[in-house]
């Protein structure tokens, strides 16, 4: 029968996993309000004002 005090003491986290988590957490990620905000934004300065602005395209 397995012992999982004795087993959890001899646990280590893998390090790559670490290295994994910090990568992750060091990111400065958008989320979906900083989306959104962004694009409130160029609505309200119009479309010729906006990154994917296409002047041959009828708006």
């Amino acid at each position: 029968m397995i012992n999982f005090e004795q087993e959890i003491k001899k646990f280590h986290p893998s390090l790559e996993i670490e290295d994994v988590e910090k990568a992750i957490y060091n990111q400065d990620m958008k989320d979906m309000v900083d989306v959104m905000v962004g694009a409130a934004r160029d609505s309200m300065k119009g479309p010729e004002n906006s990154p994917q602005y296409n002047p041959n395209m009828r708006y």
